[in-house]
């Protein structure tokens, strides 16, 4: 090889080391990050722990559920596994469901057609 691809080479590998390093310092920067480092890393609702490979599966929630909501306390974060994670989110999507429906009104036994049980008692007086 010669001097001059020698010196691109190295040029080419600096420059990827130096987006690597910013890279990194960028994403150290953001809440995912500084909630790993201000909270243990165990799942604030099934309880479970995270280290090396199985870290990823650990996320941040937001408590409020905005997303641009990041207090340098992390007063809005919660961390949790990625199936509490969406669960939580899940019961949020059911209970809007439910808050715009009918069925949120008390319904009476008469607005029930089908009674399952409505022979049993007689079938069971027939059996002793």
């Amino acid at each position: 090889m010669s001097i001059k691809k020698d010196k691109k080479k190295s040029e080419k590998l600096s420059q990827t080391l130096a987006d690597a390093r910013r890279h990194m310092k960028e994403r150290e920067n953001t809440y995912r990050e500084k909630a790993l480092k201000m909270y243990a890393h165990i799942c604030g609702r099934c309880g479970r722990e995270f280290a090396g490979k199985k870290l990823k599966e650990l996320t941040v929630h937001h408590r409020d559920h905005n997303h641009d909501n990041n207090p340098p306390d992390g007063s809005n974060w919660e961390l949790l596994c990625i199936y509490c994670h969406d669960n939580e989110h899940g019961r949020l999507d059911v209970a809007e469901a439910y808050d715009g429906s009918s069925s949120s009104q008390e319904t009476s036994d008469s607005d029930f057609s089908h009674q399952p049980f409505a022979g049993l008692e007689a079938l069971l007086k027939k059996t002793q």
